[in-house]
Formats: structure tokens, C-alpha cells, sequence
């Protein structure tokens, strides 16, 4: 196997850091919780930074695009917590309509339904 670029390396490191703080979690989007594994936070910090074995070299540089992505616009969990590189805080969802999923058609309805109220035109 190849060896890995010195940004790989980098991003491995961030995850198993973002581990040993319990920052690390796993699912899509981090709704699996926590990771308590080693073996998995490895398993994590190779997919993310593409050096898996496991996966396709395809598969490997589709998720290491993605991680770059991410480390750039400052969404890692690191990041977050460190104020760094322009990250955000994630806003808390609140119970407002506003922040609920709202469907195509239902987005459409309230666009046209914003725009004749800002028109003035009346409903008939």
C-alpha cells in the first residue's frame, strides 16, 4: 500500500484527537452517538481521510474530498469547539415552524404566498 500524504496523516490525527475528547461521533450527520471504540474511531479517521484499504480508490477520494470540505469551511467537531478557521457554533434547533423540514410544494406555497402579500394583491 502507498503511503499515506502528510494531509491524511493530519486528518487522522483531528479524528483520533476529536476522540480522545469525545467529540467523535458516528452515523450520518453524528446521530449514532458517541464512539467509545478505538478500533472504530481508527476505522473512522481512514475512511475520512481515505487510506482505507477497505473501500475503493474512488470511494477513498470521494470521502477525503469531503473531508477537506469540511475542515475547511470549519465544520469539524474540533474546530467548532476552538472557535477556528471562520467555524460557527451549530444553532440549536429550536420547536419553531421555521426550522421544521418543509416539503418542495410547501415551500412553493409559502414563496407565492409571501409574494402576493408583499404586492398587495388579494386572495379571492
Amino acid at each position: 500500500m502507498a503511503k499515506s500524504t502528510r494531509r491524511q496523516r493530519k486528518t487522522t490525527g483531528r479524528v483520533m484527537h476529536e476522540f480522545k475528547h469525545g467529540e467523535l461521533k458516528s452515523g450520518r450527520g453524528g446521530k449514532g452517538g458517541k464512539v467509545k471504540s478505538r478500533k472504530q474511531a481508527i476505522a473512522i479517521a481512514m475512511s475520512e481521510s481515505g487510506t482505507s484499504r477497505r473501500k475503493s480508490r474512488s470511494k477513498n477520494r470521494r470521502n477525503f474530498r469531503r473531508t477537506r470540505a469540511k475542515e475547511r469551511s470549519g465544520r469539524t467537531a474540533q474546530q467548532e469547539r476552538e472557535h477556528r478557521f471562520g467555524a460557527s457554533r451549530r444553532k440549536a434547533k429550536t420547536q419553531g415552524a421555521e426550522h421544521r423540514r418543509r416539503s418542495a410544494g410547501a415551500r412553493k406555497a409559502a414563496r407565492t404566498r409571501k409574494r402576493h402579500k408583499s404586492s398587495g394583491r388579494k386572495k379571492r
